[in-house]
C-alpha cells in the first residue's frame, strides 16, 4: 500500500478546535444543534465534539479517497493514543452531524484578512452522476440542474470570495440553478473599506495608493450587472469584470487589467478544494453529513501550508508611474 502523506498539522488543528469548543461550550449546550427535533435528547458519547471535528478536518488533508478507509485503516489503529475514546466507524458517522453547528462557527473564525483586493467565482458541487439524477433521493427538493461553460450538472453551487493571498474571505452554498450574482450582496457585507483598512503589509506602498481608494472585487463576465455594480459601489466596493464582446469599450486602469488576468487564482483555489481537500463526492447518504464534509473541507483548506496567491504591488513595477495604481 502506498504511503499517505499528511498535508496538515494535526496538533495545531486540534488545539485550535479544542480552544474554540471550550469558548463556546456554555452556549452550544443551551442551544439546540442541527439536526434537532422537539423533545429530542442530545447525543452523548465518550468522544468530545472537538475530537470529532479534528478527525473530520484531518481527513480532508490525509490523501485518503474515502472517510471509511481513513478512519478504519489510519485513525483506529494509529491514533488511539492521541484519541483514547475512539468509537467504531458506524458510531462516529452518527456523531458527525452533531458537530455541524460548531464546525460552521469555527470555519468563520478561519476566514482570511480583507486586503482590499478580492476575487469571486462559483464552482458546481455535484451530488450524483447526471445519468442518476432522475432517481436521486438524498437531496430531493434541495438541489437543481445548473449549466456552466463545461456543461450540465446536478447539485449545488459553491460561491467563493478569496483575497490576493488565496485565503477564504466569504462563501455561500446555493442550488445549482441560482444566478452567480444573487448571493454577492450578502457575501460582500464585510468587504467594505478604503485604503486605510488595507492590510499592514501594504503600508510600505501607501504612497502609491490614491486617497479613499475603493476595495475591489474581481469576477468573470457572469457578474456583469449595472445594478449590482452600483449597489456595491455605494457601499465602497468596486466590482471589476471583463467586458462582453458586444459591449462598448471603456477605459480601465492598467493595474485592473493585470489583476483581471490574475483572476485565475480563484480557479486554482477551486481545484485545491476539489482535488486536495475533496469537498465533492457522490456517496453522501445524509444532507447533514454532506454539510459536515463541505465545512470540514473548507476548514482543511485554511490549514494548507501553501495556497494559490498572487504578488503584484507597485514595488514590483518600478518603471510604471504610481498614478496607474
Amino acid at each position: 500500500m502506498s504511503t499517505i502523506v499528511f498535508r496538515l498539522d494535526i496538533t495545531q488543528i486540534f488545539c485550535d478546535v479544542d480552544d474554540f469548543c471550550h469558548q463556546w461550550s456554555n452556549l452550544w449546550r443551551q442551544v439546540p444543534q442541527l439536526p434537532s427535533t422537539m423533545g429530542e435528547k442530545r447525543s452523548k458519547s465518550r468522544m468530545h465534539l472537538s475530537e470529532v471535528m479534528t478527525i473530520v478536518i484531518a481527513f480532508h488533508g490525509s490523501g485518503y479517497k474515502t472517510f471509511k478507509e481513513f478512519y478504519t485503516l489510519h485513525v483506529l489503529p494509529g491514533w488511539r493514543e492521541a484519541f483514547p475514546n475512539l468509537v467504531s466507524y458506524t458510531r462516529f458517522v452518527e456523531l458527525m452531524p452533531w458537530c455541524l453547528m460548531l464546525l460552521c462557527c469555527f470555519l468563520h473564525t478561519r476566514t482570511g484578512e480583507i486586503t482590499g483586493i478580492s476575487f469571486i467565482d462559483s464552482t458546481p458541487i455535484n451530488v450524483c452522476h447526471n445519468c442518476r439524477a432522475h432517481s436521486h433521493k438524498v437531496f430531493k427538493g434541495l438541489v437543481k440542474w445548473g449549466k456552466n461553460s463545461v456543461g450540465w450538472h446536478f447539485g449545488f453551487k459553491l460561491h467563493l470570495i478569496i483575497n490576493d493571498c488565496g485565503e477564504l474571505v466569504a462563501f455561500s452554498l446555493t442550488p445549482a440553478n441560482v444566478d452567480d450574482r444573487k448571493p454577492v450582496p450578502d457575501m460582500t457585507k464585510d468587504l467594505i473599506g478604503n485604503a486605510s483598512c488595507f492590510s499592514s503589509r501594504r503600508s510600505a506602498n501607501k504612497s502609491a495608493e490614491p486617497p479613499n481608494a475603493l476595495a475591489q472585487l474581481f469576477g468573470d463576465r457572469g457578474y456583469i450587472s449595472q445594478k449590482l455594480f452600483e449597489e456595491l459601489y455605494e457601499r465602497g466596493l468596486q466590482l471589476v469584470t471583463k467586458s462582453k464582446k458586444k459591449m462598448k469599450n471603456r477605459l480601465v486602469k492598467l493595474i485592473d487589467k493585470i489583476l483581471l488576468r490574475k483572476r485565475a487564482v480563484i480557479e486554482s483555489v477551486n481545484d485545491h478544494l476539489k482535488n486536495i481537500c475533496q469537498i465533492e463526492h457522490s456517496r453522501h447518504r445524509s444532507p447533514f453529513n454532506f454539510l459536515v464534509n463541505l465545512m470540514a473541507g473548507l476548514a482543511a483548506y485554511t490549514y494548507l501550508p501553501k495556497k494559490p496567491s498572487i504578488d503584484i504591488y507597485p514595488k514590483d513595477l518600478p518603471a510604471l508611474p504610481p498614478a496607474i495604481f
